[in-house]
């Protein structure tokens, strides 16, 4: 299988997990905080995934791990899981989503200032009108604009930043092992919120369910993600993230009765069909440049 084809492949089956994982923390955020389901949501996927490595013989943690790209996609990591469950949490799933679908754009950009990518003005363009998508979403000084939707666009920024790592980390570093350190993380994470807000460890049975499949869901979708972001060109495979949107949408409809509105639906296309532009534009660089230029031209 192509390595494009193989990376976009995987990323479509990442979103659609992430969505189904964003469904089960926004139910259980009605009962308990946002800190525990972090505590008990990064137990979880670093037992799994410390379980995955340790059946492939290999070591829980690395030495390589002790390098600038890790501690950046750790650093990226807190930020975008943190803000985009807060966003999921304070505001529409549909619509929250919807403004993550800037990840792509964020990764795009970032693939051209650390990784040697080349971005025309066409696709600065697309990028451009991306973000308007974004701003369609969110109507800052209107009256449908919602504060906590900044958590969303902060999120991208964190995502954005965490694909760009993943690419940049020590090929030594498995997908495994890079599993291990993300979701575990997100344990400090929840337990500082837990002290900063004072809340209690308070948990119900239906919660407790609900974390144990948006963690299943984490961990497949996660490493879905890891293998996208490590197998094709960035810039090609990225814009497949838009397809989180159809699957957020769809559960936000039929699962929280969400209402779209035409700004948000409007806006949501407009982002991904400059993400769809970036795709065929890439594909068709491809096809026009001999075949030992390529990797300096997407």
């Amino acid at each position: 299988m192509v390595d494009n084809t193989k990376g976009s492949l995987f990323m479509v089956i990442a979103m659609a997990a992430f969505a189904i994982e964003d469904m089960f923390v926004k139910a259980a955020a009605t009962s308990v905080p946002i800190g525990l389901i972090l505590v008990l949501f990064g137990c979880g996927g670093t037992a799994i995934f410390v379980l995955l490595a340790r059946q492939r013989g290999e070591q829980v943690f690395h030495p390589a791990i002790l390098c600038r790209a890790i501690f950046l996609r750790v650093l990226c990591e807190i930020t975008g899981r943190l803000t985009y469950a807060l966003a999921i949490t304070l505001t529409a799933l549909s619509s929250a989503s919807a403004i993550l679908q800037a990840t792509p754009l964020m990764a795009m950009i970032g693939a051209g200032l650390f990784f040697g990518e080349k971005i025309n003005l066409r696709r600065w363009v697309a990028v451009f009108a991306g973000f308007i998508g974004v701003l369609m979403i969110i109507r800052p000084g209107l009256d449908g604009f919602e504060v906590a939707s900044l958590f969303a666009v902060v999120a991208t920024i964190g995502f954005a930043g965490r694909d760009l790592a993943t690419r940049a980390a020590p090929s030594v570093l498995s997908n495994m092992q890079l599993g291990i350190y993300g979701f575990f993380i997100l344990i400090p994470t929840g337990l500082g919120m837990l002290i900063y807000n004072e809340q209690t460890l308070a948990l119900n049975t239906i919660a407790s369910l609900q974390i144990v499949g948006a963690t299943v869901f984490g961990v497949g979708a996660y490493n879905a993600l890891t293998i996208a972001m490590r197998t094709g060109d960035v810039s090609v495979v990225s814009p497949f993230r838009y397809t989180r949107l159809l699957f957020a949408l769809i559960i936000g409809v039929f699962v929280f009765s969400e209402q779209l509105d035409i700004m948000t639906i409007l806006g949501s296309l407009l982002i991904v069909s400059s993400g769809v532009y970036t795709l065929m534009h890439s594909r068709k660089q491809k096809k026009a440049v001999p075949k030992g230029k390529l990797r300096r031209l997407v």
